[in-house]
């Protein structure tokens, strides 16, 4: 049974006209619990009913026939408040999450129908930076979220294989580099050969030239330029999939920009057919002007295409081989033109589904120093983040608990969950400074707190090391801090639908971090394993159902949940 529902259910019968959708839009939670459970304001009805709000909400309480899962239905001003009767609250919500165990708190809204999450889609031979940690995390998060709520998931990384930078990198391999070197650390290899090029090339325009040279043989499918293109697309990857291993991810497709080269022909013509395609100082573009648009530049001067272009032909094959629902891009908030742009041209097209191409935008990342520049070799490497958060878990770990077992699988668990944690912390369009000591900051509300607190439920459970599903008594769990935690745990489902809903995990981090906090006190007022058989079991039943729902929660997140700290 949903309470939420039960009230929305009382202002449909009161007033028909109100779907049960928009009666549940209007329920409010109190921040004072003296004021109810839910309380719903009467001011919209006023100019209907033509009354003073009160005097409606007065009628509301008047209407009510008596119920069992009420104990106080009142008019406080022009408020109808509601305040449950405790124990078939706890009861209700507390079996529920029995029966469904980890998957207390998800639906099956998604109904199987495919979705497709891009993410991640760091550049081939450049550094794998801090500047990524946002596409991917969040991405991978919403993968999870979307997942648990039924839905046919595919997780594609669209790696950026393709375009001048590699015109650019086999030019400077050609001149300066050297394959062992490259082998032996291939992205800070390719980097300097990158920089040094784009530094050289600012004064001699014959090196520009020369890069735009190998870009066309590229497209051509000239042998050396392939052979060249594959290898560091090769060692690149193997240096990706280091971080995706310390991230616990893994992508059901990798068809990067470089896999829709050979589909891009068929977009241009039916542009063409289509008589969308202007031609402007040489250039191919649609006008969009009259959508407040500036036109999108399909195919330049010399005949090589674009972003655009790419982007147009990827989601025309993902339709065809998909059949997507929805088709989601992870993508910093400074490419909102080029989505615009690409999703309009589609829809002047004629794809309908192009509104079904999200984008889901962030904020970007800037370094204390100033702005992350790959091409001056400005960046701070994600591994080595990662590296650093679990170096710095290991000491505290040393100096807290040196007997903990599998100290370094902890280690990794934590560290990697503190930068998780701290990344999705705010919402993703909230622009931000890297820095070295926040990110390894554990103190406060962090994915170590919240980890800590799924470990000492872990610690109670198998101390108490009893039985409690059958036999508890619901009405020992009615004082306000118990009662507390159950509410909290009865609104899991609504924070995995907001994070749905607004495509944003973070609904999902603040609500476990309130609930470890909830948890806590619980902990510290209301002592668990104690004398009385009843009282403990009680207590135990809610700890453990504590217990999986943090652990859900942060597996939504992409966060581990180390059973001992």
């Amino acid at each position: 049974m949903d309470f939420k529902q039960k009230v929305a259910e009382i202002f449909n019968n009161f007033d028909n006209e109100l779907t049960i959708n928009e009666a549940m839009q209007m329920i409010e939670i109190p921040s004072n619990q003296d004021l109810g459970d839910y309380a719903v304001p009467c001011f919209k009805f006023a100019k209907k009913y033509k009354k003073a709000p009160q005097m409606i909400a007065q009628d509301v309480v008047n209407s009510i026939e008596k119920t069992d899962d009420f104990e106080n239905i009142i008019n406080i001003g022009p408020y109808v408040n509601f305040f449950v009767d405790k124990d078939h609250y706890a009861e209700n919500i507390l079996k529920q999450a029995c029966n469904q165990k980890d998957k207390f708190g998800s639906s099956n809204i998604g109904n199987n129908k495919k979705v497709i999450v891009e993410f991640s889609s760091p550049n081939i031979a450049k550094p794998f930076h801090i500047g990524h940690i946002r596409s991917t995390v969040i991405g991978h998060s919403l993968y999870k979220i979307y997942t648990y709520l039924g839905y046919d998931t595919v997780a594609i990384n669209h790696l950026g294989d393709y375009g001048t930078q590699f015109g650019m990198l086999i030019s400077a391999y050609k001149k300066w580099g050297n394959k062992e070197e490259i082998e032996a650390n291939p992205i800070p290899e390719l980097l300097k050969l990158y920089v040094r090029f784009n530094k050289e090339s600012e004064e001699n325009e014959e090196l520009r030239e020369e890069a735009r040279y190998w870009f066309k043989e590229l497209e051509h499918d000239n042998d050396e330029a392939v052979q060249l293109w594959t290898w560091m697309r090769e060692v690149s990857l193997n240096e990706f999939n280091r971080v995706y291993d310390m991230f616990g991810i893994k992508f059901d497709s990798l068809a990067g920009e470089s896999f829709y080269s050979d589909k891009m022909p068929a977009v241009v013509q039916e542009l063409k057919d289509k008589n969308l395609l202007k031609e402007s100082q040489g250039a191919q573009i649609v006008e969009l002007g009259d959508y407040g648009l500036t036109d999108a530049v399909i195919m330049k001067s010399d005949g090589s295409t674009l972003y655009a272009t790419r982007d147009m032909a990827a989601a025309i094959y993902r339709k065809k081989t998909y059949d997507f629902y929805k088709n989601i891009y992870v993508v910093g908030a400074p490419q909102k033109l080029h989505f615009d742009q690409w999703r309009k041209v589609l829809d002047l097209m004629g794809y309908e589904w192009a509104k079904d191409c999200i984008h889901v935008m962030f904020g970007t990342v800037s370094l204390e120093e100033g702005s992350l520049s790959t091409r001056n070799g400005r960046v701070v490497y994600l591994e080595d983040v990662l590296k650093k958060a679990i170096d710095k878990t290991k000491d505290i770990i040393e100096e807290k608990n040196s007997n903990l077992p599998n100290k370094e699988i902890v280690a990794k668990q934590v560290g990697i969950g503190a930068v998780i944690f701290q990344e999705l912390f705010n919402t993703r369009i909230k622009d931000y400074m890297f820095s070295w000591e926040k990110t390894l900051s554990f103190e406060g509300e962090t994915g170590p707190y919240v980890q800590y607190t799924y470990a000492r439920t872990c610690s109670v459970l198998k101390k108490a090391n009893m039985d409690i599903i059958e036999d508890v008594d619901f009405s020992l769990l009615t004082d306000k801090v118990s009662f507390n935690v159950i509410k909290r745990l009865d609104g899991f489902k609504n924070a995995v639908l907001s994070a749905h809903d607004k495509n944003e995990p973070y609904f999902i981090t603040r609500y476990v971090v309130n609930l470890a906090q909830d948890f806590n006190r619980f902990y510290h007022e209301c002592p668990i394993i104690v004398e009385d058989d009843s009282i403990k079991k009680s207590r135990l039943l809610l700890t453990k159902i504590v217990n999986t729902t943090l652990k859900t929660a942060l597996g939504l997140l992409g966060i581990e949940a180390p059973e001992k700290m």
